[in-house]
């Protein structure tokens, strides 16, 4: 019993010797894992792989032990090469950092931006990447921070950007006077190449459009979002599939509703409706709505329209709606927390129906001479978080107390932030640096 559960490797003339339950931890979806199925290879009394042996040890001491600790004589890049070739690049993924928690983040690292000018947003991957847009280029980075090569627009200035999965971005661009452009693509991730473009239709015939905000239906809806603004009165929002790059639908404007301005779009599968936001200072009103495109209706909507409003007025940045999809969360220039509860009906009369915060006043300080940026606000595992000035603040618990906040010395206010692969990022708006935050791995009992 004892022989049969040992298993022999030889790794490029060096031996090593472990035990059939070991390589079970690696997974039957890898290469080691493999070797354990006797109709794949059956029973062979040594395994011969020419790979590196002093990375194969890190490797399999992971397997052994759960823990990943790199020698100084292995490079980082070399070990995660190694790992990519025999399926465990996600073993040593999770072994460096753990389950996302806002109030356990750490500074992993700070990675300095390549372009000139301020950055327009920052995106989280699925798989611990990221991309930064600046202007008309998209700079895109792998899980281990390594730029992948630039997707360049030709002069469009990118509007926003996303991640449909880890391996595909879509953008959307602003169409320039004249040129028939703008509008939105999918992107190749590891290449940048393009792979289609999202057209929009009226009356069967094609038109030209700036697209804006994005949003993701989830990965079992294969729609994707956009606030769209055309030449003539192609103004709303439309909707395609991401995998075809047809468009299924367009939901024009309503008066009083500027969608095809839209700063936030984010769908709820809760209420099967989309949220649309748009906010000062694009607009002079803020408006927030709830669009059904199943019967092209606004269920439920918020404005300030019909509100006297002078420079000291709270107006409204930036809204998202929370977890459980009760509620909207709002921020205003004083990083004041509002939320307007989406059971109580519409409550569209002169801008009521927020219930305000003042909590996080008593964290950010504007530094001296510090350029600021928007409040921009974020969800995820139940947990609420906001920037404002250099940091972020974490707010958890039913009630949203302040539990936790993010800061660094250098690089300005920050100009947006994302959550993806359980990593924070954080873009600055005066060094175009991005900061990576996350959790350390889970011990090791």
């Amino acid at each position: 019993m004892a022989s049969r559960d040992r298993v022999r490797f030889n790794i490029g003339g060096q031996l090593f010797e472990t035990t059939s339950t070991t390589l079970a931890n690696a997974g039957r979806e890898s290469m080691l894992g493999a070797l354990l199925d006797e109709s794949w290879n059956p029973g062979q009394p040594e395994y011969f792989i020419d790979r590196n042996p002093a990375c194969f040890s890190t490797l399999l001491d992971l397997l052994r032990t759960g823990a990943l600790h790199i020698p100084s004589n292995v490079p980082e890049k070399l070990l995660y090469r190694e790992a990519l070739y025999y399926g465990l690049l996600d073993h040593v993924r999770g072994a460096k950092w753990g389950p996302f928690d806002g109030n356990t983040l750490r500074l992993a690292d700070s990675v300095p931006g390549r372009a000139p000018g301020d950055g327009t947003a920052i995106r989280g991957a699925p798989d611990g990447g990221c991309c930064v847009a600046h202007g008309s280029v998209v700079h895109v980075y792998n899980w281990m921070l390594e730029e992948r090569r630039p997707i360049s627009l030709d002069y469009q200035q990118v509007n926003d950007v996303g991640y449909i999965d880890a391996n595909s971005i879509v953008i959307t661009a602003r169409e320039r006077l004249g040129k028939g452009d703008g509008g939105m693509a999918v992107f190749s991730a590891a290449t940048g190449e393009l792979r289609h473009r999202f057209r929009v239709e009226h009356g069967r015939q094609p038109k030209s459009f700036t697209a804006g905000a994005l949003s993701l239906a989830g990965l079992d809806d294969h729609r994707i979002f956009s606030s769209c603004k055309g030449r003539l009165n192609e103004y709303g929002i439309g909707v395609w599939d991401h995998n075809t790059g047809q468009q299924v639908d367009f939901f024009y404007e309503h008066p009083g509703c500027s969608l095809g301005d839209a700063d936030k779009l984010q769908w709820l599968p809760s209420k099967n409706c989309l949220m649309v936001a748009t906010l000062f200072p694009r607009t002079d009103n803020c408006f927030i709505g709830l669009l059904d495109l199943r019967d092209k209706s606004i269920p439920w909507c918020w404005s300030d329209a019909g509100i006297t409003m002078n420079l000291e007025d709270k107006r409204v940045l930036h809204a998202i709606a929370m977890e459980d999809g009760h509620s909207i969360c709002v921020i205003n220039q004083y990083d004041d927390l509002g939320f307007i509860d989406l059971r109580a009906g519409n409550t569209n009369s002169a801008g009521t129906g927020v219930r305000w915060s003042s909590r996080s006043k008593l964290m950010n300080q504007k530094a001296p001479y510090e350029e600021s940026c928007y409040p921009k606000l974020a969800t995820h595992n139940g947990q609420l978080f906001s920037c404002m000035n250099d940091s972020i603040s974490v707010f958890s618990g039913s009630e949203h107390v302040l539990t936790s906040t993010l800061r660094r010395s250098y690089g300005g206010s920050i100009c947006d932030f994302s959550i993806g692969g359980d990593r924070l990022f954080a873009l600055h708006n005066e060094e175009n640096v991005f900061d990576v935050w996350d959790s350390p791995p889970c011990p090791i009992i």
